[in-house]
C-alpha cells in the first residue's frame, strides 16, 4: 500500500509555541529585577532586550493564521520536542548580551543545560558572571524542572483536551502516566503546586541558615529541580553542615514522584507511600551505596594514614559526604560535597551506577528511573523461573498489581536503548577529543542522565561539535528517549 504524508497541524504548533515563548520572555523579567537589585545597568539592558525579542517573536507566532485548533499524538510530540530547543535558543540572548557567552555554541550548550536540568556549565570561573545571569540559570532549570509544558497545561485551561493529554504524556517521565485528577489541566496545578510549596520551604530554610539570601534563592531553585547549577566554582567551598543536610534532604524529596506524595492526602495515603516498592528501592539504593562510598573514603584514608586519622568526627563528614553525593547522583542533581576523584575511579563509577538508576519516575530527577530497574529485575527473575518451567506463566507484579506486558516490553526496549545510546555516544566523543575513554562515557552517562557532573578537564575548550552533541543528548534524556527519536522516524511523518 502506497504511504503519503500525514498532514501535521503545523499552525497550531506554532501558535503554542508563541504563547509559551511569551511565557519565557515574561520570567525573563525576574532576573532583570535580580539586575536592577544589585545595580547591574548592562544586565538589565540585556534582559530587557532579551525579553523584548522574544515577546516580539512569541506575538508573532501566536498570530499565526489556523483553520483547525485540533492538537493530535504526532503535534504534542512535535511540539514537546521542539518547544525546548526553541526555549534553548532565545535563552542565549541573555548570555550573549552580556559577554558571559560570546560563542553560540556555547551559550546553547548552557542554555539546554540549564532547561534539562543537567546543571553542566562551560563558564570557567562564576566569580565575575553578573547576579542576574547566576539568577537565570538557575531559574531556567526551576522552569525545566518541573517541565515547560506541564506550566502551560496548569496555567492554561483550553489545552484541557486529548492534545494536552499527548503534551502531558510526552514530558511527564515514567513508565505510564497516571493522572490522579480527571482532567490534566488540574494534575498539571497539583504537581505544580507542590513543587511550589517544596520551593517556598526550602527557600526559607536556607536564608535562616549561614547561606547569604541570593546563594540560597539559586540553590532552592537548583535543588528542587535536581539542576546542580551554582553561584560559585565549587559547591564544596560555599556549602556548610547545615546547608548540606537541608539540600540533601529536598534532593531526596524531590527524586520521589510528585503523584505518590500528593496522595498521602487520601485515604490510607500514609500506609500506601510507606508499602511503596519503588520507594524502598530508591532508599535501600541511596543506603547500600552511601555505605560503600563512606566504607571506600575510611579505607584510602587508613591506607594513607594509618588509623589515627578515624574520629567521630571524621566517620560523620565521611558518612554525610558519602549520603549527599549520592543522593546528588541518584536524583540527577549533580552537587558535589567533596571532590570524589580524589578517592580513585571506584567512586565516580559507583556514583555512575546510581546516575544510571536514577530516581522515582513522575519526580524532577533524571537517569533511567529506578521504576524500570524494578520492572527490568522482575521480569529477569520471571525469565529464569521459565528456563526450568517453560509451560509457566508468570507475570511482573508491583506493589500486589501486575504490570501489562506491553509496559514490560517498552521498559526492555526503553533501557537496551538508552544504554545503546549511551555506548554510541561515548564512542563519538571518544573520536572528537575526549581521549581517556572512561572519561568519554562518563560524560556520556552525566549528560543523557541530566546530573551534570563532569570529570573532563577544560570542558570549555572540546570541539564544538561535541557540545553540540552533549546538548542533544541532554534533551534526548531530559524528554526520555522516545519523545524526540520518535520524530526521527519515518513512520512518524507518513502513514502505512
Amino acid at each position: 500500500m502506497r504511504k503519503h504524508t500525514h498532514h501535521i497541524n503545523f499552525p497550531i504548533v506554532l501558535r503554542i509555541i508563541g504563547l509559551l515563548l511569551l511565557i519565557e520572555a515574561g520570567f525573563m523579567l525576574l532576573p532583570l529585577l535580580v539586575s536592577l537589585l544589585y545595580g547591574e545597568r548592562d544586565g538589565a539592558l540585556a534582559f530587557l532586550y532579551s525579553a523584548l525579542a522574544t515577546a516580539v517573536c512569541g506575538a508573532g507566532l501566536y498570530h499565526v493564521p489556523t483553520r483547525n485548533s485540533r492538537m493530535r499524538r504526532r503535534e504534542g510530540f512535535l511540539l514537546t520536542g521542539v518547544v525546548w530547543i526553541v526555549f534553548s535558543l532565545f535563552s542565549i540572548l541573555p548570555f550573549y548580551f552580556t559577554g558571559v557567552h560570546t560563542n553560540i555554541v556555547n551559550a546553547f550548550f548552557e542554555s539546554m543545560s540549564g532547561f534539562t536540568t543537567t546543571g553542566m556549565t562551560l563558564i570557567k570561573d562564576l566569580n565575575p558572571v553578573p547576579h542576574s545571569i547566576l539568577f537565570w540559570r538557575a531559574l531556567s532549570q526551576w522552569i525545566g524542572g518541573m517541565g515547560i509544558i506541564l506550566f502551560t497545561l496548569a496555567v492554561i485551561p483550553m489545552l484541557n483536551t486529548k492534545g494536552g493529554i499527548a503534551l502531558f504524556n510526552a514530558e511527564v517521565t515514567g513508565i505510564s502516566h497516571e493522572r490522579f485528577r480527571p482532567r490534566v489541566s488540574e494534575t498539571a496545578m497539583w504537581m505544580w503546586g507542590l513543587y511550589l510549596l517544596y520551593t517556598v520551604l526550602l527557600a526559607l530554610l536556607l536564608c535562616v541558615g549561614p547561606m547569604g539570601t541570593f546563594d540560597a534563592i539559586c540553590h532552592t531553585l537548583s535543588t528542587v529541580s535536581t539542576g546542580g547549577f551554582s553561584t560559585v566554582n565549587d559547591y564544596a567551598q560555599l556549602a556548610d553542615m547545615y546547608s548540606n543536610c537541608v539540600i540533601m534532604a529536598f534532593m531526596f524529596l524531590c527524586g520521589v514522584n510528585f503523584a505518590l506524595v500528593l496522595a498521602v492526602g487520601k485515604r490510607n495515603g500514609w500506609k500506601a507511600l510507606k508499602s511503596n516498592t519503588t520507594l524502598k528501592w530508591y532508599t535501600m539504593v541511596v543506603v547500600i551505596t552511601s555505605l560503600i562510598i563512606t566504607a571506600r573514603m575510611l579505607y584510602q584514608d587508613i591506607y594513607a594514614n594509618g588509623t589515627s586519622v578515624l574520629s567521630n568526627q571524621v566517620l560523620t563528614n565521611h558518612a554525610i559526604n558519602a549520603v549527599f553525593d549520592t543522593v546528588s547522583a541518584i536524583t540527577s542533581t549533580g552537587f558535589a560535597a567533596i571532590d570524589f576523584e580524589k578517592y580513585g575511579t571506584f567512586v565516580s563509577f559507583t556514583l555512575m551506577v546510581v546516575m544510571f538508576f536514577g530516581g522515582m519516575a513522575g519526580s524532577t530527577a533524571g537517569g533511567a528511573k529506578i521504576d524500570r530497574m524494578i520492572v527490568m529485575v522482575k521480569n529477569i527473575r520471571n525469565e529464569f523461573y521459565k528456563v526450568l518451567h517453560p509451560n509457566s506463566v508468570m507475570m511482573v507484579r508491583i506493589d500486589g498489581r501486575v504490570v501489562p506486558q506491553f509496559l514490560v516490553s517498552r521498559v526492555v526496549a526503553f533501557l537496551s536503548i538508552f544504554i545503546f545510546y549511551i555506548v554510541v555516544m561515548a564512542l563519538l566523543y571518544n573520536f572528537l577529543g575526549i581521549s581517556n575513554p572512561f572519561d568519554a562515557f562518563f560524560t556520556s552517562m552525566s549528560c543523557i542522565s541530566n546530573v551534570g557532573l563532569n570529570i573532563v578537564d577544560n570542558l570549555a575548550d572540546i570541539h564544538p561539535l561535541v557540545k553540540v552533541l552533549m546538548s542533544v543528548e541532554m534533551l534526548v534524556g531530559r524528554l526520555e528517549l522516545f519523545t524526540v527519536l520518535v520524530l526521527f522516524t519515518r513512520g512518524f511523518w507518513t502513514d502505512d
